[in-house]
């Protein structure tokens, strides 16, 4: 997948999106107006731009994603820790949790992930 930039407001846009798929683009325009505050001319410029980055497309006035909402925010994720700890998992780990206590619920939830990943191998 191609990384794709999003800016915060566009990353909101394509949340509501990936939560109403496939929706009609005036019902989006609506949602848009709820959600967001916007007016029919900031969501139509929003989803082009978005459309134009490879994110969404409106085929006959119906919009989908053209990358789900967790690929995209899985290479989100791979990016910054590949920008910020030089693709160190670990690295990214201690660093997070040296600013937040986890749970035994999420200590739990990461070793079921890692003893899934021993077993794959």
């Amino acid at each position: 997948m191609a990384e794709i930039e999003l800016a915060a407001v566009q990353e909101r846009f394509a949340d509501i999106v990936w939560a109403n798929e496939p929706v009609g683009s005036g019902e989006l325009v609506k949602l848009c107006e709820k959600e967001l505050e916007w007016k029919k001319p900031t969501t139509y410029t929003v989803l082009r731009k978005l459309c134009e980055k490879g994110l969404l497309q409106n085929e006959n006035g119906v919009v989908t994603s053209l990358i789900s909402r967790e690929d995209f925010y899985s290479a989100k994720s791979k990016q910054i820790v590949d920008d910020s700890y030089n693709g160190s998992l670990p690295a990214f780990i201690a660093a997070f949790t040296s600013h937040k206590k986890l749970s035994k619920k999420e200590v739990d939830e990461i070793q079921k992930m890692i003893d899934a990943f021993k077993k794959g191998d």
